[in-house]
Formats: C-alpha cells, structure tokens, sequence
C-alpha cells in the first residue's frame, strides 16, 4: 500500500489565516450586540469557537477519508438531504418569516447548507459515472438537471432564493468543467436568468431589495439602510482601518453585524489594506483548489475539487459584492467569517475534502516528475 503525500501546506496556512481571522472578527462585530441582548460579550464567540472545532474535527476527518468512497455515500446522502428540506418546510423553526432551520435536541442546524456539499458530490458522481453521455441532453444533462432543480426547488420554497441560485451556479459550473456542451449550458443560463428575474419581482421582499439597490441613497433609513451603513462601515475604515474593536458601525448601527454584513467590520477596522488582504486571501485560495483540481487524476475528484473550490469563491464574491453596493442584497454568509453553525462546519469539512485530494494529486504529479 503506497503512502499518501501530505496535503497542501499552502492551503492549510490559509484556511488557518481564515479562521484565526474570522473567529477575532465574529468577536469584534458581536460583541456589544451580544450584550445588549444576552447580557454576555463573548455569546456568540463561544459559540463559534464550538462550532469551529467541531468542523475542525469534521475537516481532519476528511483529510485522511479517501475522498474517493464518497461516491458510494452519494445516495444515502441525497436522501437524507432531501427529506431534512422538506422537513424543514412542514416542521422548520422560523427565523424572520423563513423556515430554513431543524432543531434537533436544542441544537439548530440549515439543511440547506449540507446540500451545498451535497449536491457537489453528487454533481461530481453523476459527471464521472455518465462522462460520455454529458453532450448528449436528454440523456446526460436532462436527469442531472431534473435533480439540482428539484433541490434548488425545495430550498426556494422555504424561501432561500440565494443559496438555491448558488447551488444552481455551481453545479451548471461543475457541468461545464465536466465536458458539458457549452451551448447547452449557455442556453440553460438564458433560460434560467429571466426565471430568476421573474422570482425575484414577483416576490414583494425581493423586489424592495431589488430597488434598494438600483437607488440606496433614495430611502437610506429603510429599504436601503443595512446597503448603506454597510458602505459608510467600509469608508469610514480608510486605508489602514480605525483598528481592532474600534469599529462604530458595530454600536448597533448596522444589524446583526456579525452574520452576512461582517465584511464591513472587518474593513472599519482593518481599512482598505485589510480588506483587499482577505480578498487576496480568497484568490489565493481559488488558485489553490483550481490547481488541485487541475492536478486531479480522474474525473471525481477533479469535479469535487472545482465544485467545493467554486462554492467557496462564488460565495464569497457575492457576500463581498452584496456588502459593497456592487450586487443586489442577498443573504450570503462569508465563508469562514461570518457567524453560523452549519456554514462553518460545512465549510470546513469542504476543504477537508479538498485537502484529501490535493493529497493525492500532490503524489500524481510527485510520480510523474520521478
């Protein structure tokens, strides 16, 4: 039995810049509003630092679970997915008019959230058991089409328009990666984007969000208030930032600042400096993962690789561009920095996966060299 390489050192350096920095600022952001509502500064750092461990302990278990007997997992994991989604319509928790949470013994966790990871393994599966079948729609796209819609459906109903339109996205990229007809996948894009354009001014919610965005300066104290207290956050951060825990957005001007608006208090308090620090940070990231899955020497793993790599970036250049003023207001955690049990875990456990496999394409490309 041949000896694994070790797994990434550059990638492991960086997924721990990312925690170290996302558990301080997760700290920074929250605690006045922990206070001021549980009467304790540190509740949701404790709180974070459990559920980093834990996906910590998620994360090295799947550094050295061979990623490729995943594929026999898929299965049972799709239905477990599935009946937690529709689970959470009929019996979820509702958090501001959503039901998009299960609690199970006290603990509360998004279904929604294991099916990003899902749904990648099981993209990834489907790709490499039906490769010569992927130019031909009806018999390769079709049925793989069939099920991420029936996924992203359920998610959309609880509603969660983001993370249904983030899946979608990043699947349609696996296929695309895949072997995938272009002109299939780009007539599947045209089709898709006026669908989620009708979804979004068909809901009243969305529509207001839609608008807030064309024109936040035109209601800066309703529709469009978190938009531009989170651009007021960033400008007032200058070049190097008003530094750590000195940030005012945080003095309950912008709300739950320590969930999807946490850039903004990284950027008040690190300055422009920091903030582009972490946006290298993520592109150094992306390259990594490509590179590993590049490297990749079958199909599955190659897939897996892109599809946890492009989950990770898409996200976070839509929590980045939403905070901004660049893209419309979604909710869209930060990977590794925003506040959140099961994205984090999740998260985690995606680049354990993912440095598994730049385990094995590390002695690939060792073995080729030699």
């Amino acid at each position: 039995m041949r000896e694994k390489a070790p797994p990434d050192f550059m990638l492991i350096t960086v997924l721990l810049i990312f925690l170290g920095l996302g558990l301080v600022t997760v700290y920074s952001s929250s605690a006045i509003y922990a206070f001021e509502k549980y009467g304790n500064e540190k509740y949701f750092l404790w709180r974070q630092v459990i559920w980093a461990l834990i996906g910590t302990a998620a994360a090295f278990f799947f550094v050295l679970y061979d990623h490729r007997k995943l594929q026999k997992w898929v299965n049972p994991l799709l239905i477990l997915t599935l009946l937690g989604l529709i689970a959470v319509l009929v019996t979820g928790h509702p958090v501001g008019g959503a039901r998009r949470w299960l609690r199970i013994g006290g603990v509360g966790f998004q279904p929604s959230e294991f099916a990003k990871l899902v749904m990648i393994l099981f993209v990834a599966s489907y790709c490499d058991r039906k490769k010569s079948k992927l130019e031909n729609f009806r018999k390769g796209v079709l049925p793989l089409l069939l099920m991420v819609s029936l996924f992203c459906g359920l998610i959309l109903l609880q509603p969660d328009f983001g993370t249904a339109s983030l899946i979608f996205l990043t699947c349609l990229t696996m296929v695309f990666i895949g072997g995938g007809n272009l002109k299939q996948i780009a007539i599947l894009a045209l089709i898709a984007a006026p669908l989620a354009g009708l979804a979004v001014w068909l809901e009243p919610y969305r529509r207001r969000r839609l608008l807030a965005f064309l024109n936040p300066w035109d209601n800066p104290q309703g529709a469009s208030y978190q938009i531009v207290q989170s651009i007021l956050a960033l400008g007032s951060g200058g070049l190097t930032g008003v530094g750590l825990g000195d940030s005012r957005s945080k003095l309950l001007y912008l709300p739950e600042p320590h969930t999807d608006f946490i850039f903004p208090i990284f950027g008040e308090e690190f300055g422009l400096a920091g903030s582009w620090a972490v946006i290298g940070l993520f592109g150094m990231l992306a390259a990594l993962g490509f590179r590993i899955a590049a490297r990749s020497t079958n199909l599955f793993s190659s897939l897996l690789a892109g599809g946890i790599t492009a989950l990770i970036l898409f996200q976070a250049i839509l929590n980045i561009g939403m905070v901004t003023g660049c893209l419309p207001p979604k909710g869209f955690p930060l990977p590794f920095f925003s506040f959140g049990g099961s994205s984090l875990v999740v998260t985690l456990s995606a680049a354990g996966i993912l440095l598994n496999i730049s385990r094995s394409a590390k002695r690939a490309t060792n073995a080729s060299i030699l």
